[in-house]
């Protein structure tokens, strides 16, 4: 089985593309960020799906993002509640999107896919159900497949020809359900909410949980997140 490494948030969509990376007979190594974000149920939920998916192995990289703030995720910044699903994935970038986050995360995949001798990277962004993050849109994934290439060693030689894979980049959120239901995710061991309770529960307002019960409601299924 050939490696990759699968960027893992412990949400709704990273948990479907480590089981669809698995479906594709990879061996993931599943890579998840503590970058001082504002909760840290969701690297708990990152930790419960690398496990109930048997992942090669696991890490977790931290550094702490709060030193430039700029996010309501990284910042003392109110994250927004009670937008409508129409109005996301507009013109008008929220304040919840984290100022480069991917391209870091992306960085540190390249280079422990570089260490592992790998050429496959997976990410769990979304072009369609989203909340407009300009580092979610197909052309800046394939602008960084790009310079990664120029960018490493493996690729100068051409011992490697990095891929990143996007299974989800143009699926609405039912239908990122509806596969991760066929290849038997368990969906009550994830965690979407930005603004979730000291309990972990998700406070249902946020565009995160919006997007994600809009997903189920229209997969026709129920989030069993919501039935524990």
């Amino acid at each position: 089985m050939p490696k990759a490494v699968v960027l893992l948030s412990g949400g709704l969509d990273s948990a479907t593309v480590l089981a669809i990376a698995r479906s594709e007979r990879f061996e993931p190594y599943a890579l998840s960020f503590d970058y001082g974000q504002r909760h840290k149920h969701e690297l708990a939920s990152a930790a419960r799906v690398a496990q109930a998916l048997s992942v090669a192995a696991h890490r977790t990289v931290r550094f702490d993002l709060r030193a430039f703030g700029g996010s309501a995720l990284t910042a003392d910044i109110e994250v927004p509640k009670g937008r409508s699903v129409e109005s996301m994935g507009a013109a008008h970038i929220p304040v919840t999107y984290v100022p480069a986050r991917n391209t870091i995360f992306l960085s540190f995949a390249l280079a422990w896919a570089e260490v592992l001798g790998t050429s496959d990277v997976f990410i769990g962004v979304n072009a369609l159900d989203y909340s407009g993050y300009p580092d979610c849109r197909p052309e800046y994934i394939h602008a960084f497949e790009r310079m990664a290439n120029l960018a490493t060693r493996a690729g100068v030689e051409g011992a490697q020809r990095l891929q990143i894979h996007a299974p989800l980049i143009q699926l609405t959120k039912a239908q990122i359900i509806r596969r991760g239901v066929e290849l038997g995710v368990d969906y009550s061991l994830t965690s979407s909410c930005y603004d979730p309770a000291n309990d972990g529960r998700p406070c249902g307002t946020c565009d995160s949980c919006q997007l994600r019960a809009r997903g189920f409601a229209e997969a026709g299924l129920e989030d069993p997140l919501l039935l524990l």
